[in-house]
Formats: structure tokens, sequence, C-alpha cells
């Protein structure tokens, strides 16, 4: 059963509430996630604003991007060696 996926914000709220005295436990049955999940949030995105969180999803999305466009354009270089060799 998969879960609910939470916004960059929603985490910052939670982590907020969380940061202002609440207890784990109440912070995480009130939003129906695991203390274990909080505690993993709490670990990964302490002390980033919503607008970090958002950049630092934006900056993964492009390195994901530019990583597999690497990964293609080193296969064609490999393969154009290959031909080349083979004609010589």
């Amino acid at each position: 059963m998969k879960g609910k996926t939470f916004t960059e914000t929603q985490i910052v709220k939670i982590l907020k509430d969380l940061d202002s005295g609440k207890q784990a436990n109440d912070v995480a049955r009130e939003n129906g996630i695991s203390k274990a999940t909080l505690y993993n949030w709490r670990k990964r995105y302490s002390g980033m604003g919503a607008s970090e969180l958002s950049e630092l999803k934006a900056l993964k999305e492009e390195n994901r991007r530019l990583k597999h466009m690497y990964a293609e354009l080193a296969l064609d270089h490999r393969l154009a060696k290959e031909i080349i060799e083979k004609k010589l």
C-alpha cells in the first residue's frame, strides 16, 4: 500500500510543528505518518525552508537529466570509436 506523497511546503510545515515543541508522536499521528518517516525528514531537510527544498528538488532533477545525457553521449562515442577502428 503506497502512502500519501507530501509536498515540500507540507514537509516544512510538519517539521516546524516538531521544532515548535510538539511531541513526535502527536505530530506523526496528526499527519498520518510514522515516527521513522518524521525523523528521516528531519535528518534530510532540517533547517531548510520551502523555497530551498523546491530548489533542491529542481537541482536533483537537472542532475538526473544531465547524467542521462552524458550516458547517451558516452555510448555514441564508444560506438563511433568501434566503427572507426573496424574500418582501419
